[in-house]
């Protein structure tokens, strides 16, 4: 049966582990796994502008030996002229895996459910898994393991938001949500991620105060208070979201050595201040040169199950 990557969940903690522990290997030995090698091609499909994922994807189906067939939707039928399931008949004959940054989750779930070849949710607006990957690849980096930690994340309660509570609950992490009310997260995913932590000895929970919540965090992290499509909302959010940016004052209450994640693009004296962003303890930049390795190490991943 064909694997897909579509959501934090779709693959198990001790396979969450096994992917990030190939991801160091591959950090270390950025050639040394050749699945596409042939070449075989790898079709990324964007319904959104992307930089990271663009670069990250492209790179890392070359790496691995492939070639990466860029679409860009609106050059394609796909979605006007011909539905996502006539889509994936025609592609998953010609491309060993498919890669789509899109909207809606449903579209991912079509998609996969008439391939069969690996589909891989590169962002919609449910869930960014493969961003997690990366992210916990970086915070394993920096702090040496995952189970126990507290991360809190400060921001809209949006698709980074979900995959953080999914992903951070399956590693044993604890995580906190921090979101002006309006803005917090699922109720629904709240607790699945409270289903999964209960068998990795870790924690989800959801606040509104942003000085309580991360007094003892090990991670901070954010994202952009306007994501694509909610441009005509940006005054009221940023209206919204005053006193949920991460700052140097912010900071001190968390542990003295605390790093700080940003998802990117960042917004300096929004989500996050120009000091942070730019300060000793950000290792965002880390954490961008990450989306290529656990990527690499996902599609690798994905590639040995599809045998």
């Amino acid at each position: 049966m064909t694997r897909h990557f579509l959501r934090d969940d779709d693959i198990t903690p001790s396979e969450q582990e096994e992917i990030l522990k190939l991801a160091l290997e591959l950090k270390a030995n950025p050639y040394s796994q050749k699945p596409f090698a042939g070449p075989k091609t790898v079709a990324v499909i964007f319904d959104k502008t992307s930089t990271r994922t663009r670069v990250s994807f492209a790179v890392g189906i070359s790496d691995l030996g492939g070639v990466p067939l860029i679409i860009d939707s609106q050059g394609s039928q796909m979605g006007a002229k011909e539905s996502v399931a006539d889509t994936a008949r025609v592609l998953d004959r010609q491309v060993a895996q498919i890669v789509w940054r899109t909207y809606a989750q449903a579209g991912l779930d079509e998609m996969a459910a008439f391939s069969k070849v690996p589909v891989i949710n590169a962002l919609s607006d449910e869930f960014h898994p493969c961003q997690l990957l990366a992210d916990l690849l970086t915070i394993q980096e920096h702090k040496g393991k995952l189970a126990g930690l507290k991360l809190v994340y400060i921001g809209d309660g949006n698709n980074m938001a979900n995959s953080y509570l999914l992903a951070g609950a399956m590693a044993g992490m604890h995580v906190v949500i921090v979101t002006p009310e309006k803005y917090s997260p699922a109720s629904s995913i709240v607790a699945e991620a409270q289903e999964i932590a209960l068998t990795t000895g870790g924690s989800v929970s959801v606040s509104h105060s942003s000085a309580q919540a991360v007094v003892g965090a090990d991670v901070l992290a954010t994202d952009t208070w306007v994501s694509m499509g909610q441009e005509a909302e940006k005054a009221q959010r940023v209206q919204d979201f005053a006193g949920f940016t991460i700052d140097s004052e912010l900071l001190a209450l968390a542990k003295p050595d605390a790093i700080v994640l940003h998802c990117l693009p960042a917004y300096r004296g929004y989500e996050i201040s120009a000091e942070v962003l730019d300060g000793s303890q950000a290792v965002i930049w880390d954490q961008a040169e990450n989306r290529l390795h656990a990527q690499k190490a996902l599609m690798v991943w994905l590639d040995q199950r599809a045998k």
